[in-house]
């Protein structure tokens, strides 16, 4: 038995506990069985937003016409050698950062599975690991619906999405997630026609106006299939065949591309760490169960990150692994984890960003709030642009006037949230925000607009 002070599993979100423990001369296990970094650095976020960018300048350039600026030739994506810059990049991330933390003296690597034998026992690799303190850091990885014949296909995951070196002419998308639809944008900017398949709506956990606005801007380069479900995919001659079925009127139609691509949410990596072996519960989805301290049911025992699936965002299981590192290590005390004000934002087109309540939220809560509005095409810089889609919402309590929640969609939504996180963690109202001097005629004057709004309101 090899006794370290932290174990932790997962080379991702778990970084956030595994490098400041080595450095603070702790002596540390960092269990990881795939490249170092986690899915933020290799399948996820960093890559994406690698694609994203090159994807959102090729919609910029295609609106120059309106702003008076010709495009000529044809505008060409290099997709290939995007891809390819893309993955040498990310790949020579991981390896600094796996030759950073090797360096650590007090910090042992281990490269292999690790499985818990017992509530603090982990092996891996034959060897048994103990400590007072272990981690299980080991995020999601894509779910995979039950659709008959889908399996048997070469179809493609947000994984294989971001490494594809061949663009479809025709990519047939199942899912309508921020993932499926920044992955969309990504390969509609650079040419490929996508059919996305939309049970209900796009972006469902937004509210009804911010999904509706998205939805209208959003097929303008996209075709929505809406209500529609698969019920069956082939793969014949290079081609995928997705028969579909409308769930109200049971209508069937049979789609066809090159492509497939299936981002229908996540699964969390649980189900082969042995927690048959310990007293650690999972809920019926897989997630981890943890108290308000991030502790599962075995004693020295922590998760966080995607496979508690509080929340999965790489900023949030930060937030989670600096909370475990000052409430045990560096000022041991009995602190329960607050969130605050978690923010999200969708980077497609048009981009969306939200904090705080949403009105479903505050209609369940029965609370008495109002509603600020500014959009983007009465706002100086909007007519600079020639924007026509977009607006900033701000949800306000009525009596104490304090900022509730904000939801921005358009350009520059997930810079101009920050702002409004500030807001909601100082707890600060209407007043507070109108006595700031905001640039002219940057988009933030949106903010000040959406306040002046919610302000005439309670003036009426």
């Amino acid at each position: 038995m090899e006794l370290f002070d932290v174990i932790v599993i997962g080379s991702g979100g778990g970084t956030k506990i595994a490098l400041p423990a080595a450095k603070r001369g702790l002596k540390t296990a960092l269990i990881e069985r795939d490249r170092f970094g986690g899915t933020c650095l290799n399948r996820g976020c960093i890559p994406s937003k690698m694609l994203i960018y090159p994807a959102d300048l090729i919609c910029s350039i295609r609106r120059g016409p309106n702003v008076n600026v010709r495009v000529e030739p044809q505008l060409d994506g290099e997709f290939p050698r995007l891809i390819e810059r893309v993955n040498t990049t990310i790949l020579q991330m991981s390896d600094e950062f796996r030759t950073a933390a090797e360096a650590l003296p007090q910090l042992d690597l281990i490269r292999g599975h690790g499985r818990f034998v017992d509530n603090n026992i982990i092996e891996v690799n034959g060897r048994r690991l103990t400590a007072p303190r272990i981690y299980i850091a080991t995020g999601a990885r894509p779910a995979i619906p039950d659709v008959p014949g889908l399996t048997s296909t070469p179809y493609m995951t947000s994984t294989e999405a971001l490494r594809c070196l061949h663009l479809p002419r025709r990519m047939i998308i199942l899912g309508a997630s921020y993932i499926a639809c920044e992955l969309g944008h990504i390969y509609e900017a650079f040419g490929c026609e996508t059919h996305f398949l939309v049970r209900s709506s796009l972006l469902r956990q937004e509210d009804e106006d911010v999904r509706t606005a998205f939805a209208e801007d959003f097929r303008q380069r996209h075709t929505l299939h809406v209500g529609y479900e698969p019920i069956e995919v082939q793969w014949t001659d290079g081609l995928f065949g997705v028969r579909m079925r409308h769930s109200d009127t049971g209508e069937e139609q049979e789609l066809y591309s090159e492509a497939l691509l299936v981002s229908t949410g996540i699964k969390p990596v649980t189900d082969e760490l042995g927690l048959e072996n310990t007293s650690i519960c999972c809920d019926t989805r897989g997630f981890i169960q943890v108290d308000d301290h991030l502790q599962t049911a075995a004693s020295g025992v922590y998760a966080l990150g995607d496979c508690v699936g509080n929340y999965l965002f790489r900023h949030s299981v930060n937030f989670e692994g600096e909370y475990l590192m000052r409430t045990l290590f560096d000022d041991p005390r009995d602190e329960a984890i607050n969130y605050g004000a978690v923010p999200r934002a969708v980077f497609a087109q048009p981009e969306v960003a939200a904090v705080g309540a949403s009105e479903v939220q505050l209609q369940e809560g029965k609370i008495d709030y109002i509603v600020g509005r500014a959009a983007y095409a009465d706002s100086n810089m909007g007519l600079a642009r020639q924007l026509e889609t977009g607006f900033v919402k701000l949800l306000f309590d009525r009596s104490s006037r304090r900022l509730l929640g904000a939801h921005i969609i358009g350009e520059e939504a997930s810079t101009l949230i920050h702002m409004l996180i500030l807001g909601l963690q100082q707890q600060v109202c209407i007043d507070d925000l109108l006595s700031l001097i905001y640039i002219h005629p940057a988009l933030a004057e949106l903010i000040r607009d959406a306040v002046r709004d919610a302000q005439e309101q309670l003036s009426c």
